[in-house]
C-alpha cells in the first residue's frame, strides 16, 4: 500500500474514487489499482456528487466514465469544473471514443485511459503520475496564495511585479497600499470568524479590481493588502468599491479603510521599496479617518528621508546623551492653593545637526518599528534617578510619571525591568507613575490588563494617559486595573469656551467618580480652565499656567518654593 511522509507520521494511501456503472469494469480497475491506492466506487454521477460533496478532501483523483444512467460523466466534470473544492481533485475520463476528448478536456479532465483496460501497467503509471502531479501543483499553490483570502503571499507577488514590467514595460504602475483601520476591534468586538469574513469581501473586491485593470493583488499581512495596476485615474472609486463589498456587514464602513498610493512609480526604483513607499503614505494618514487616500510624492520622500535619518541615529544618540529629559510639574488643586504633588518626565532630542527635536516628532516613528522602548527606558532610568536626587537634596519625595508604551509593554521582560530600575535607583516603585496610553488597553485587550494587575500588586501606580480620545467601552472600564485617569488634552482645550466641551468633561468626571480614582487633566493654559477644572472636580492639574516643561535644575524652583510654603 502507497504511503506519504508527513515528518513524524505516514498519510494512508491515496483514495481513487471510480465512477462507473458496469461492475465489470469496477471490479476490474479494483484488482488494478487495489494494491497501491484505497478504491472507492459510484454508479453513476449522481451517487458520485454526493460522495464528493460529503468529503472532497478525502479524494486523491477521479476516474470517470462518460456514459451513465441518471447522470453522465460530461455533467460530472460541468459540476466539478464549478466547485472551488471540488475543482482541485484531478478527473482522468474512462472512454473508448476519441471524439470524446476534446470536450473532456475543455470541461476540465487532465488525462484519458482508453477501454477495455488490457495495460495495467499503463493505468497505474497515469493515474500515479496524475496524482503526483495535483499534489505537487497543490504544494505550489499553498505556498504562493494566502489560505483565507486566495491572494498571492508577499514573495510570489513581488515576483510577478517582475514578470509585470517585463510584460508591460510602457505602461505607468502604481503601488497602492489598502488597509483597514483598527482591524483588530473587528475581530474583538465581533470575533475572529467576522474579522476573516471582512478580510475575504476586501481580497474578493480587490482581485476583480486588479482583474479588471490587468493588474495583481496581495494580502501581505493581517490587514494589509497590495496592488499593482495601471495608473489609477479615481482612487475614490476603489474606496467604494472596498465600502459597497463590506456595507451590509459594517456600519459607516468607509471611515475603516485607507490606502497609499505610489503613482507611475520609478521603475529605476528596487520593487519592495516601491511598495515600501505606499505603505508609508498609506500609515501617514493613520487615525486620520477624514483622509482616506494619501499620494506618495516629494514631500513625502523628504518626510521620509528625515524620518529614517532620526531611526539611524537613534543609538548613537542614546550612546551620546542626546536625549535630555524635561520635567512639568503637576499641582493638586483640590485646597485652596495649589500645592506641588508631582511632575511628568519628558524627553527632547539634542540632535546635533537637526537641533532640538520634539517627542511628539520621534515618538510615534519609534513606536512604529519598535525602538521607542530604548528610549523610553532611558527615560525610567533618568526620571528614577532624578527621584532620589531631589530626595537626597531637598529630604523630599516627588514622584514622576513616564510613559509606558504598548512596545513597552509587550517586551518579554518589561516587568522585571522596570522594577529593577526602580530598586537599584534607590526609590520605592511608587516613586514612579506609569502613564499607559487608553488605546494600549484596548489594542491588546486581556494580557495588558493581566500585566498592569501585576504592576500595581508590586507597588507602581498607573495613570491612564489620554483618556477619552480612545475606544475604551464602559463595560471595559469597570475592570481596568488603574489608579488615576490623566484626561486628554482635548476635554480641557475648550472649556472656557464651549458649553458642549465642558459638559463632556462633566461626563468624564462622572466616570471617574464612579471608578473611585483621582483625575489629572493636562494642557492647562488659562485661568478660566483652571477655574472650570476645579469646579468640575478635577483632582490635579497640569499645563503653561503653571509651568512649561522644564530642565532639572530649573525645575528645583518648584520644589523649593513648595519647601519654603
Amino acid at each position: 500500500m502507497e504511503t506519504q511522509n508527513m515528518g513524524d507520521g505516514f498519510r494512508t494511501a491515496r483514495t481513487v474514487l471510480v465512477v462507473e456503472d458496469e461492475s465489470v469494469n469496477q471490479q476490474m480497475l479494483g484488482k488494478i489499482l487495489g494494491g497501491s491506492y484505497v478504491c472507492e466506487f459510484a454508479n453513476n454521477g449522481k451517487e458520485a456528487i454526493r460522495l464528493l460533496m460529503a468529503d472532497a478532501r478525502r479524494y486523491s483523483l477521479i476516474l470517470l466514465d462518460l456514459h451513465m444512467p441518471e447522470m453522465d460523466g460530461y455533467e460530472v466534470l460541468r459540476s466539478v469544473k464549478k466547485d472551488t473544492v471540488l475543482k482541485r481533485i484531478p478527473v482522468i475520463v474512462l472512454t473508448s471514443e476519441k471524439d470524446a476528448e476534446v470536450m473532456s478536456l475543455q470541461l476540465g479532465a487532465v488525462d484519458f485511459i482508453p477501454k477495455p483496460y488490457d495495460l495495467p501497467e499503463v493505468i497505474l503509471a497515469r493515474v500515479k503520475r496524475t496524482i503526483e502531479l495535483s499534489e505537487n501543483r497543490d504544494i505550489i499553490s499553498a505556498t504562493q496564495s494566502d489560505l483565507l483570502t486566495g491572494l498571492f503571499t508577499r514573495e510570489f507577488f513581488l515576483e510577478y511585479v517582475f514578470l509585470h514590467d517585463k510584460s508591460y514595460p510602457y505602461v505607468g504602475k502604481d503601488a497602492i497600499a489598502v488597509n483597514i483601520n483598527r482591524f483588530h476591534l473587528i475581530n474583538e468586538m465581533r470575533g475572529r470568524d467576522f474579522g476573516d469574513l471582512v478580510l475575504q469581501r476586501v481580497a474578493n473586491r480587490l482581485r476583480a479590481y486588479a482583474l479588471r485593470q490587468h493588474g495583481i493583488a496581495s494580502r501581505t499581512d493581517a490587514d494589509t493588502f497590495l496592488m499593482y495596476v495601471p495608473h489609477v485615474v479615481e482612487p475614490d472609486k476603489l474606496i467604494d468599491e472596498l465600502v459597497d463589498g463590506i456595507s451590509d456587514l459594517l456600519d459607516n464602513p468607509r471611515l475603516r479603510f485607507r490606502m497609499g498610493i505610489y503613482p507611475s512609480v520609478d521603475r529605476a526604483l528596487d520593487i519592495p521599496r516601491r511598495f515600501d513607499c505606499a505603505i508609508f503614505a498609506c500609515n501617514s494618514i493613520r487615525g486620520d479617518y477624514t483622509k482616506p487616500i494619501a499620494f506618495y510624492d516629494d514631500k513625502m520622500h523628504e518626510q521620509e528621508t528625515y524620518n529614517e535619518r532620526l531611526v539611524n541615529d537613534v543609538e548613537k544618540a542614546l550612546e551620546r546623551s542626546e536625549f535630555v529629559v524635561y520635567y512639568q510639574p503637576k499641582f493638586n488643586v483640590k485646597g485652596e492653593k495649589p500645592e506641588l504633588t508631582s511632575a511628568e518626565a519628558l524627553v527632547r532630542w539634542n540632535h546635533p545637526e537637526l537641533g532640538m527635536i520634539r517627542p511628539d516628532i520621534f515618538i510615534p516613528l519609534f513606536e512604529q518599528n519598535g525602538l521607542v522602548h530604548n528610549v523610553d527606558r532611558f527615560v525610567w532610568k533618568k526620571a528614577a534617578m532624578q527621584v532620589k536626587a531631589w530626595r537626597d537634596k531637598y529630604s523630599v519625595t516627588l514622584p514622576v510619571s513616564v510613559n509606558v508604551s504598548r512596545i513597552d509593554l509587550l517586551e518579554p521582560n518589561f516587568l522585571d525591568d522596570i522594577t529593577q530600575i526602580a530598586v537599584t535607583s534607590g526609590i520605592t516603585p511608587a516613586d514612579l507613575l506609569l502613564e499607559i496610553t487608553e488605546s494600549a488597553y484596548t489594542d491588546d485587550g486581556g494580557d495588558i490588563v493581566t500585566l498592569v494587575k501585576a504592576l500595581r500588586d508590586r507597588g507602581f501606580r498607573v495613570e491612564m494617559d489620554d483618556f477619552g480620545c480612545g475606544y475604551s467601552s464602559l463595560n471595559m472600564l469597570t475592570s481596568l486595573p488603574i489608579d488615576v485617569l490623566k484626561l486628554d488634552i482635548g476635554f480641557v482645550r475648550n472649556i472656557h469656551t464651549s458649553e458642549r466641551d465642558y459638559g463632556f468633561l462633566e461626563l468624564m468626571m462622572d466616570i471617574a467618580r464612579f471608578l473611585s480614582v483621582q483625575v489629572v487633566a493636562e494642557g492647562v493654559e488659562h485661568e478660566e480652565q483652571l477655574a472650570l477644572l476645579k469646579k468640575a472636580g478635577v483632582d490635579v492639574i497640569q499645563g503653561f499656567y503653571f509651568s512649561k516643561p522644564l530642565p532639572a535644575d530649573e525645575f528645583a524652583y518648584f520644589i523649593e518654593q513648595k519647601l519654603a510654603g
